[in-house]
C-alpha cells in the first residue's frame, strides 16, 4: 500500500509543528531508514532537483548528525546539524536542529516516534521551536511540500530497502 493521504501537518501549540505519516513497512525498517546515512541520503531530499552530498549520523546520545543538500540546478546548498538527545531503538529519537543559514531564529528540538499499526508504521514528528515566530517562519518556508516529497520517496523505496536489508525488519 501507499499512504500519501496519511501525511498531515498541524500546529498543536504556539511553538510546535506536528507531522504524521504512515508507511507500509515495519517500524524497525522505518527506523533504519531514518537513522542510517546510506538510506537517509536516498529519500530525505525534498522536491526534485535536490541531492544530499553529505549525510553523517553518529547514532548515540550526544552524537551528532549533519546533512547538506544541494540544488543541482544552481549549486546552492543548505546544511543542518544537531545532537541526539535521546534514542530508543525502533521507538523514539530526540534531536536538536539548527540550520547553517538560519531561516527561522534559534534552534528546534525534533521528537520522532515510530508506532506499529499492525504491520504499518506511523512516524510522528513533533518539532518544538524557541518561539511562535520561529514556528510560523518554518511553516511558511515550504517545508510541508519538501517533507511530503521525501516521505513519498521513502514509501516507494521501503520495499527495495527491505529486499536489500532483510535482517533490518522485525
Amino acid at each position: 500500500m501507499f499512504f500519501p493521504d496519511s501525511f498531515k501537518v498541524t500546529t498543536p501549540s504556539d511553538r510546535e509543528i506536528l507531522i504524521t505519516r504512515d508507511f507500509d513497512a515495519d517500524k524497525a525498517l522505518v527506523f533504519a531508514a531514518f537513522t542510517r546515512p546510506d538510506l537517509v541520503r536516498r529519500w530525505l531530499l525534498g522536491p526534485p532537483g535536490w541531492t544530499m552530498p553529505l549525510c553523517e549520523i553518529d547514532l548515540r546520545v550526544g552524537g551528532a548528525y549533519r546533512y547538506v543538500w544541494r540544488f543541482e540546478e544552481d549549486g546552492s546548498e543548505m546544511g543542518i546539524g544537531g545532537i541526539f538527545q535521546e534514542i530508543v531503538i525502533n521507538e523514539r529519537l530526540v534531536v536538536s536542529e539548527k540550520f547553517d543559514t538560519p531561516w527561522y531564529p534559534g534552534q528546534a528540538i525534533n521528537t520522532t516516534e515510530f508506532r506499529d499499526l499492525n504491520g504499518t508504521t506511523r512516524a510522528t514528528i513533533t518539532i518544538l521551536y524557541e518561539s511562535n515566530e520561529a514556528r510560523d517562519q518554518a511553516r511558511r518556508s515550504g517545508m510541508e511540500q519538501g517533507m511530503a516529497a521525501g516521505y513519498s520517496r521513502l514509501e516507494a523505496l521501503l520495499p527495495l530497502i527491505a529486499r536489500e536489508n532483510p535482517g533490518e525488519s522485525k
